[in-house]
């Protein structure tokens, strides 16, 4: 079995691509095929020691589900099957995309909603990124200035996905216990 495990959620199919673009990174011993928390067994993704998860940020700051009128379901429908699961002992880092444009006051909002799912059911969360080179006016994923996870807006700034993705993934190699 792969180290890490990659899932994500998705409405329009950005945070799909950006989990492959992940994945392309690494072998298959390392990580695992990116899968789609709607097509996810709560018994795989809890096997994982190691996972990178990925979200984007719907309306007015909603995780993607059926409420946020997504054609399928997602995270919201996801979440409540790991309700009652322990999360110590795992490694948890996160990625969220928003349109830091379009929804200023809402930009990557729903990275707080996963960060306090997963801490609260004790997983270790790294990969903190910095504010800097971003514009918009108020995001619920801050803490003293750093996104919760990785913020990336592939409406506005898809020059600089790769990059920061780059960036990322070296910052949080030794959590995973890979070299950086």
């Amino acid at each position: 079995m792969a180290k890490i495990g990659l899932f994500f959620g998705t409405d329009t199919g950005k945070t799909r691509k950006v989990a492959k673009m992940i994945k392309k990174r690494y072998d298959d011993d390392t990580m695992a095929k990116p899968v789609n928390v709607n097509r996810a067994e709560v018994d795989n993704f809890i096997s994982y020691d190691y996972l990178i998860l990925g979200t984007p940020t719907l309306g007015e700051g909603l995780l993607p589900g059926m409420s946020a009128d997504c054609e399928n379901e997602s995270w919201e429908e996801f979440l409540p099957q790991l309700e009652d699961q322990s999360f110590s002992g795992k490694t948890i880092a996160l990625y969220g995309l928003g349109d830091q444009e379009g929804y200023t006051d809402e930009f990557v909002d729903a990275l707080m909603e996963l960060h306090e799912f997963f801490y609260e059911r004790g997983a270790k969360l790294v990969g903190a990124w910095p504010n800097e080179g971003y514009e918009f006016e108020h995001s619920e994923a801050l803490v003293d200035d750093h996104f919760v996870g990785l913020a990336l807006d592939l409406d506005n700034q898809s020059n600089l996905t790769e990059e920061r993705l780059d960036q990322w993934l070296a910052s949080i190699a030794g959590d995973f216990g890979l070299p950086a």
